[in-house]
């Protein structure tokens, strides 16, 4: 098990939360999925549940924010200051979506969208640190941008959190992995940006994908499947571990990835 105890550093990503029509239906999705256990929130969190794994917060799920939201995952990234980090946002030529605000007395966010049209949170921890765990099956243990635009992407994230880059694959699809500004050479990288060869689906922009860790990614897509779910991309071996892309029961994207034993 890896357990996260303390903030994030600023440019991690630190959180993942699902918005959803149905947050009942969402429930019992993910339970049969991951084998999360869920906490209500108090009243002023107007619907937001929490997920634990073995004692540790790992997501979030939420009603839509709004009537046109598409049902879906966002990662958060972590910030020192989330009103100083919104506004280099628009100076970097993103968009501010939601300004800052506060979540009761647990931090204060905001959801932004990179030049492509990714969008992400930002996460102001006072309270709320993010993932309890991560890099385990249930958990999260990836966040990337798909994006048609990896340098304008990079460039971005750059500006905003000082990411820097090492480039490896296809060179026809290059995959950025990003690392956290003065990271050492061996140190671990903190997300992705990746332009697959063949584009992204007729009228979709950017966007952040979650990756969750399974023990037996087979098993998990099947138990999706069984419960509503979708496989977009049916599992297959990956330098990374056995991977597939599901869509869930109320038409969220998250991928899935097998765990060292």
């Amino acid at each position: 098990m890896s357990e996260h105890i303390g903030p994030w550093v600023q440019g991690s990503p630190c959180w993942s939360d699902l918005g959803v029509p149905d947050v009942t239906a969402a429930r019992t999705f993910y339970e049969a999925v991951f084998g999360w256990r869920f906490e209500d929130g108090p009243p002023e969190a107007g619907g937001y549940v929490m997920a634990f794994l073995d004692g540790r917060t790992v997501a979030g799920v939420g009603p839509l924010m709004t009537d046109d939201q598409p049902p879906s995952w966002t990662s958060f990234l972590a910030t020192d200051q989330v009103d100083t980090t919104a506004d280099a946002v628009t100076a970097a030529g993103g968009t501010v979506l939601t300004p800052p605000f506060d979540v009761m007395d647990v931090g204060r966010m905001a959801i932004a969208a990179d030049p492509t049209g990714a969008v992400f949170g930002l996460w102001q921890d006072r309270g709320h640190e993010g993932y309890g765990r991560v890099n385990q099956a249930g958990a999260a243990c990836w966040n990337e941008v798909h994006t048609r635009d990896a340098d304008t992407a990079k460039a971005f994230y750059t500006e905003l959190f000082g990411w820097t880059y090492d480039v490896f694959g296809d060179p026809s699809e290059p995959y950025a992995s990003a690392k956290l500004p003065g990271a050492a050479p061996e140190s671990d990288p903190v997300a992705g940006v990746f332009a697959p060869a063949g584009g992204l689906p007729d009228g979709v922009r950017g966007y952040w994908l979650t990756w969750f860790g399974s023990d037996d990614t087979d098993a998990t897509v099947v138990a999706a499947i069984e419960h509503g779910g979708t496989a977009l991309m049916e599992p297959y071996d990956s330098p990374f571990g056995r991977s597939a892309i599901v869509r869930g029961a109320q038409g969220e994207v998250f991928g899935v990835v097998g765990m060292p034993a």
